[in-house]
């Protein structure tokens, strides 16, 4: 507007100068009629100019404010999508995190596997070296050392814990204390032999001989019990069919 109003009144003053030096006829006349039409011209061009002006302006503010919605649009949907990724690299760590964990659990527990296999296989015995302790201590049983017979078959308990001749050695302890007649302590050992290994093949003949340390000790009735139960426990087994004897010649 400021615009519109400048151009009017230059060119205003500019029509009365022109007005002022022009003699009064009809030629002065003609040309200040001229003026004015060129005047009334000049205005309205800068009317359409100004008006075109005021157009473009307001087309541009309307473009800038357009192009502004869709910025903010842009930045609304770039947060959006910031705060997706932030939520997936959450995850992702978390999940990273897990399977670390997992994994550290897995390769700790593969570790302890090895660490014990290795353990097992440095402590496993020598089954010729095992052999030979067994046969050394029966040896010596077969030769009347009972004494030594026991520190051997102990000796071997305890060095081949393991062993498929435990129960054997326990036995043969067993049958050791009685020949030194140590009834009470072979009774004792033979029990062991019963409780621990139940279904071995010396179980049988542990109760034989504790029967028979039983009448050493001149337990006649508890002797009898005991080979009662022996049938009765393990029958069918030669120690039961021996049993069956000692019954019979008892009557």
């Amino acid at each position: 507007m400021k615009l519109r109003a400048a151009l009017l009144l230059g060119l205003l003053l500019a029509a009365g100068a022109v007005h002022a030096g022009m003699f009064d006829d009809e030629e002065a006349r003609r040309a200040v009629s001229d003026l004015r039409i060129q005047v009334e011209a000049n205005r309205k061009a800068a009317e359409e100019r100004l008006g075109k002006i005021e157009s473009l302006a307001q087309d541009r503010s309307i473009d800038l404010s357009r192009q502004l919605d869709e910025l903010k649009q842009d930045l609304a949907r770039m947060r959006g999508q910031i705060e997706v990724q932030a939520n997936q690299i959450e995850t992702l760590d978390r999940r990273q995190k897990d399977l670390y964990v997992d994994l550290d659990a897995r390769l700790r527990k593969l570790e302890a596997g090895a660490q014990a296999q290795e353990k097992q296989a440095a402590s496993a015995p020598d089954p010729v070296a095992e052999g030979k302790a067994y046969e050394a201590a029966l040896n010596q049983f077969k030769l009347g050392n009972y004494q030594a017979s026991v520190a051997a078959f102990q000796s071997f308990l305890a060095a081949y814990p393991e062993s498929q001749q435990l129960s054997s050695a326990q036995y043969w302890i067993g049958n050791a204390y009685y020949a030194l007649r140590d009834y009470k302590t072979a009774i004792a050992a033979q029990q062991k032999v019963i409780a621990s290994w139940p279904d071995s093949a010396k179980a049988p003949d542990a109760m034989l001989n504790i029967a028979s340390c039983q009448a050493e000790m001149g337990q006649t009735r508890t002797a009898r019990e005991t080979l009662q139960a022996l049938l009765k426990k393990y029958p069918g087994t030669p120690a039961a069919d021996q049993a069956k004897q000692r019954l019979a010649g008892k009557r």
